[in-house]
């Protein structure tokens, strides 16, 4: 065994996946240097195309610099091969290559991609990972050819296939990327109701997690679904009918841009509407969704839907004196107190990251700033449109906030900690809360 193989062997998985992540972002930005990857009147730098890269595979949308504007053909796809990369994961991706090749899947690889798809037990592995595949195969497949029919009305019939094909991915990856051009987004089709309820379906498929999905398929009632798929879906469509309620309110939009909004805030990336022109009470609801995001084992990020239940429940026990928990299921302890600190840890690191652009980039309002590091750590990819003219320090910032919010804070912290549990332990004390 060399020592590579002995390395490996001893790290962690959530280890792996974060170095795996890492790598492909350099890989990434490699790529996207290549004259192959950049158009003859276009220029990119070091921190672009890693800005990019990031972007691309921690799918959140954010730009440097237009996708379309500055990137050939071929750099368009290194972006959207990194997208799907980000979005189905390093590892799921690497084990599809190994079953198409029909070799044998390892037990490490087997625990990658249960740290990965963030499921309980090591059974049904390999049909978890076919069936991912098929799904992503299926949704991207059917959300091309229903956005074929758009954009077919304005391009070429070869350019509005790419277009399509590329914008498909975005949305189910939840990655906030297009190649139309000029930074437009899909304002140019806020009218278009086609387009938004297809981009609208990519998204909320791709947001709720292909364990949810694939117990909806098995189950075919709500009665039936197991208490996580419960949580997320409700969780999901409150927030979705609250969201479009207080955007509406608070913006001169239409409902089908209010719905639009409320479901791409979820960590998807896409506008209708440019975000700079909203007022300070529409951004900050846009806030509250990015922070919470999309669910556990899906190609979103944010806290996720089931930490915001957990959370809700949580403050309901204190004032209730009741059980958390729902649907006649409680909620373990273990569960309300990993909420609790993927919940502060992420304030933490919204916190830290808005302190640093504060100071490096002392020209942008407040809530501007807060709503691009939130953004970024929500791996969502709303902008007031700040981004491209951040200093080098501020997009390293930001490109930092993307990979912790991809990975999860709690996950990239906990990772790097292997501490025994105490022997001792001392006499409780009660302190005074409040």
């Amino acid at each position: 065994m060399s020592q590579f193989d002995s390395f490996i062997r001893r790290q962690p998985p959530g280890r792996l996946i974060a170095l795996g992540f890492a790598l492909v972002i350099l890989l990434g930005a490699g790529l996207l240097l290549l004259p192959i990857s950049v158009r003859p009147d276009a220029h990119v730098s070091f921190i672009d195309a890693l800005f990019t890269s990031t972007s691309a595979v921690c799918v959140t949308g954010l730009i440097a610099i237009d996708t379309a504007d500055h990137f050939t053909m071929f750099g368009q796809a290194v972006v959207a091969g990194l997208i799907q990369v980000g979005g189905l994961g390093v590892t799921s991706v690497g084990v599809g290559f190994i079953l198409a090749a029909g070799g044998r899947i390892s037990f490490k690889s087997r625990l990658l991609v249960k740290e990965a798809l963030n499921v309980d037990g090591f059974g049904g592995m390999v049909r978890l990972v076919r069936a991912v595949l098929l799904m992503t195969l299926c949704f991207e497949g059917a959300g091309a050819l229903l956005s074929f029919i758009s954009f077919v009305q304005d391009y070429p019939p070869l350019k509005a296939l790419w277009i399509s094909i590329f914008h498909s991915i975005a949305a189910f990856n939840n990655s906030g990327f297009d190649i139309l051009g000029g930074l437009r987004n899909l304002i140019p089709y806020q009218n278009d109701v086609l387009l938004n309820l297809t981009t609208c379906g990519l998204i909320l498929f791709g947001g709720i997690g292909f364990l949810v999905i694939l117990d909806m398929l098995r189950c075919r009632s709500f009665r039936k679904l197991t208490l996580h798929s419960k949580v997320v879906l409700s969780t999901s469509a409150a927030l979705l009918v609250l969201g479009t309620l207080l955007l509406k309110a608070t913006e001169d939009i239409s409902w089908l841009g209010a719905f639009f909004h409320s479901v791409s805030a979820r960590t998807a990336g896409f506008s209708t509407y440019p975000i700079g022109s909203f007022t300070n009470a529409g951004l900050f609801v846009l806030i509250i969704l990015m922070f919470i995001g999309a669910s556990p084992g899906s190609t979103g990020g944010g806290i996720k839907t089931t930490t915001f239940f957990a959370l809700m429940q949580e403050v309901r026990t204190v004032f209730t004196k009741r059980r958390a928990g729902a649907f006649h299921r409680t909620l373990s302890l273990e569960v309300l107190r990993k909420s609790s600190v993927i919940a502060l840890l992420s304030v933490l690191v919204v916190c830290i990251g808005t302190f640093l652009l504060c100071i490096l980039e002392p020209q942008y309002d407040f809530i501007q700033l807060l709503f691009e590091e939130v953004s970024a750590f929500g791996t969502v990819g709303l902008s007031t449109g700040i981004t491209p003219d951040l200093s080098v320090a501020g997009k390293l910032v930001i490109i930092l906030t993307m990979y912790t919010g991809r990975l999860g804070a709690f996950t990239l912290f906990s990772i790097w900690i292997n501490r025994p549990d105490p022997n001792a332990h001392y006499t409780e004390e009660p302190i005074m809360i409040g």
